[in-house]
């Protein structure tokens, strides 16, 4: 998987957000031209296809139990620049929109980008000779011994004029120059794909906090209804306590499970004002400015159908990974730039400019002057200082595909797991519904039975207990599946669109923009 070749010729990376595309170097002065190091070629994708060992099965729940919302795996089949619409909530979409346009980590990427782009540009003015000017006026005070001055005669004090322009050059002749620009144009893709990332992270803790909301009011309403129902027991209790029918300690008892499953709701409160105040800080807002979007699970829906990209998409859509392959390429750059640093430098300065004694006689016949410099300077011995640099940067480069490496497993990893989870949540789902409507259909024979003083007290808070526990379960199942759902969107790169370009990134990955050119760096 090592994205490296021999050297050759005069070509290097010049890094654009959609590719790796090559741009040919500068043919420099002394009629040599070259690119040390190795030319970086980009990985090639695992060739693998399939997440999973054999026939992708989609998530179905298995037949004979309470009928739920099956899930179609689509194999080959991109994710949607807008995945979260897949969950068709309104109030989802405008707080995703609000958090992407206010988020202070997506506005620290993007500064990030351009410190990197304005690096990249600096480095490329190495390639221009650097010129500049000067102008030096100066009084001077001579002894009456020196030579005459003007007019054959010593003045003891006088004026100096110099004007001069400075010019240096230092040709690219082994192309370091190129390595190091290809370097930090590499640098700057890796902040883009980091972009990338901060926008997949804030995207799906959104979604993923919705459904946390969504969830904990879920289990809120299940526990007011199994209390509604604890209390209503409590009231057949004490009128059979009033007409002798049923004993203290019954009734003690149904207060007593009545207490504890009051207890629940605090707790449960607590977690949803603090779920609130967490999608208010995605949002980009103060806990002060809660957001007013508010989220259950009856009006978030299922999406029914799931694309599954291919493999070879996998790597270029995630950007941990592609980020890891920008790293790859900086790092090969370095080698070169490590290897032009053991090579001869040539330079070539001058300067020319005109010295008089009065400013107006500057530039005039006799007053111009210019110098003209070569040189050329080899490291000779430095105690194998440059040699072990180089030898540093190989091995950088040998950590970086390393790192590469580890990426796409753990990326595709991430995908397997999500996809296991999905298979596994349609079965939890329909267990957990099979179990509350055991339950109910239990507790509602318990309290006819109690009603006609048929039952002991322990049957009757077993069977409240089991009913408690079944429907927080289901509310809890139902919960999981949707986040799991978005942990497959999140795990196969979040659709992010490659064509986006940094400055109208945002109502491109938003879906509310065509997609345009590709980002470059320049």
């Amino acid at each position: 998987m090592r994205g490296t070749a021999q050297p050759r010729g005069c070509a290097a990376g010049h890094v654009l957000a959609a590719g790796r595309a090559l741009v040919s170097c500068v043919v420099l002065s002394f009629g040599v031209s070259g690119c040390v190091g190795p030319n970086f070629v980009p990985p090639a994708a695992p060739a693998v296809g399939g997440y999973l060992p054999g026939k992708l099965a989609s998530p179905t729940s298995p037949p004979g139990g309470p009928k739920v919302a099956n899930q179609h795996f689509i194999s080959g089949q991109d994710v949607s620049a807008r995945w979260w619409a897949a969950f068709q909530s309104e109030p989802l979409n405008q707080l995703i929109r609000d958090a992407v346009n206010h988020s202070p980590s997506l506005q620290s990427a993007e500064a990030a980008i351009k410190v990197a782009q304005y690096n990249a540009l600096a480095q490329r003015g190495l390639f221009f000779p650097q010129v500049g000017a000067n102008y030096s006026p100066s009084i001077q005070q001579i002894s009456g011994a020196s030579p005459s001055g003007p007019g054959g005669q010593s003045p003891a004090v006088f004026s100096l004029h110099t004007a001069q322009v400075l010019v240096s050059f230092v040709p690219d002749v082994w192309g370091g120059n190129v390595r190091a620009v290809e370097n930090l144009d590499a640098l700057t893709e890796a902040q883009l794909f980091q972009l990338e990332a901060a926008y997949l992270t804030l995207t799906s803790n959104v979604v993923t906090a919705a459904i946390e909301e969504a969830s904990l009011r879920g289990q809120i309403e299940a526990t007011k209804r199994v209390i509604a129902i604890e209390r209503h027991l409590l009231d057949i209790l004490k009128r059979q306590f009033d007409a002798g029918q049923a004993a203290k300690a019954d009734v003690l008892a149904q207060e007593a499970a009545l207490a504890a499953a009051e207890q629940l709701l605090p707790p449960l409160e607590r977690q949803l004002a603090q779920q609130r105040d967490l999608l208010t800080a995605l949002a980009g807002q103060l806990s002060s400015d809660e957001v007013a979007q508010k989220f259950d699970l009856a009006h978030l829906k299922l999406p029914a159908n799931l694309p599954i990209s291919l493999p070879s998409r996998l790597v270029d859509q995630r950007p941990d990974v592609r980020t890891a392959e920008a790293n790859m390429h900086a790092a090969s750059a370095q080698i070169g730039v490590a290897i032009a640093a053991r090579l001869p430098n040539f330079t070539i300065s001058g300067n020319a400019g005109a010295t008089a004694f009065g400013i107006s006689e500057l530039f005039t016949p006799g007053t111009n002057f210019y110098t003209l410099v070569g040189s050329a300077t080899q490291p000779i011995f430095d105690g194998f200082t440059l040699y072990h640099k180089q030898k540093a940067a190989e091995a950088a480069l040998d950590q970086a595909e390393a790192e590469y490496r580890a990426t796409v497993i753990t990326a595709f990893q991430n995908v397997a797991d999500a996809l296991r989870a999905l298979q596994a949540d349609a079965k939890s789902v329909q267990a957990a519904l099979h179990a509350e409507e055991t339950a109910k259909a239990s507790l509602d024979i318990v309290e006819k039975q109690l009603s006609a003083g048929q039952v002991n007290q322990q049957a009757v808070l077993n069977a409240q207990q089991t009913y408690l526990n079944a429907v927080i379960t289901h509310v809890q199942a139902e919960a999981n599946r949707l986040s799991d759902t978005a942990a497959l969107f999140m795990a196969l790169g979040g659709g992010w669109p490659t064509s986006c370009t940094t400055k109208i990134w945002r109502e491109c990955a938003m879906g509310e923009a065509a997609p345009v050119a590709v980002v470059s760096t320049d």
